[in-house]
């Protein structure tokens, strides 16, 4: 496997992984609290829907000439990047809570309690959640493994380490009946948000015709340089931001929907 390749499947595998807990706690929540069968149709139904998306797209993004993929692979990256990135700059230098799972798991527990009665058969509340839950969070892990790998022609080696994710998610937290809330899923996002970033201005610049010196490798310089300037964004905006403020050090941990 070539650095290339290592870094596209580490980078599918962190970003999935993240997707795939905040989708687990949504499960996990409707399931404990009203009804596995009807969760677990919805989990179901959501992973046909994906997986039809996915046969849809791919084989079109793929067929793209390489210089066309690479500009809309470049642009689509960038986008998600940043936004990923804005987040966990924001949550790391104090001005936006952080995510707390635990937080996330109770409140999705207490919407399906309070929901209504569970009846003998098909539960209508756990199914809807459950289904959107998958869905919404699929889309990411979609997106993610099409877009790296249409980009390298290596989709099976993007969709691998997306399988690979999801699947010891999901084993662990089944395992554990519990959110995985002790996995370090804030600066995991900021890692994630990096290396999307780097990505998209690497394949971006190349599908606009621009040359990088030393071709995939000064992604070697790209991903560090993204990181040291993310990381400065951060210490500036600690530096204005005085403890126990609205938002500063001492916020508390995120209320905001379980998907923000």
């Amino acid at each position: 496997m070539t650095g290339s390749e290592l870094g596209l499947a580490l980078s599918v595998f962190a970003a999935c992984a993240v997707e795939a807990v905040e989708a687990l706690t949504i499960v996990l929540a409707v399931g404990v609290t009203r009804s596995w069968r009807s969760a677990l149709y919805g989990v179901a139904a959501g992973i046909v829907v994906l997986a039809a998306l996915t046969g849809l797209l791919g084989p079109a993004l793929t067929s793209l000439p390489l210089g066309t993929l690479r500009v809309v692979v470049g642009g689509l990256l960038l986008i998600f990047g940043l936004q990923w990135l804005r987040k966990a700059i924001l949550r790391a230098s104090g001005l936006k809570a952080l995510h707390d799972e635990d937080l996330a798991f109770e409140r999705e527990r207490l919407a399906a309690r309070d929901a209504g009665a569970v009846g003998g058969g098909f539960d209508g509340y756990s199914f809807t959640v459950a289904f959107k839950g998958v869905l919404l969070e699929g889309l990411e892990v979609v997106f993610i493994v099409l877009t790296f790998g249409a980009n390298q022609h290596r989709v099976g080696l993007a969709a691998a380490a997306a399988g690979l994710a999801v699947l010891l998610v999901a084993v662990v937290g089944v395992a554990v009946h519990a959110p995985l809330s002790r996995m370090p899923e804030n600066p995991l996002k900021f890692a994630v948000g990096v290396m999307l970033t780097s990505y998209g201005m690497f394949w971006g610049a190349e599908g606009a015709g621009a040359h990088w010196p030393g071709g995939d490798a000064a992604l070697l310089a790209i991903i560090p340089l993204t990181l040291i300037v993310s990381l400065a964004i951060v210490a500036l905006a600690r530096r204005r931001i005085a403890p126990g403020a609205p938002g500063g050090p001492g916020a508390r941990q995120d209320r905001s929907p379980v998907h923000a």
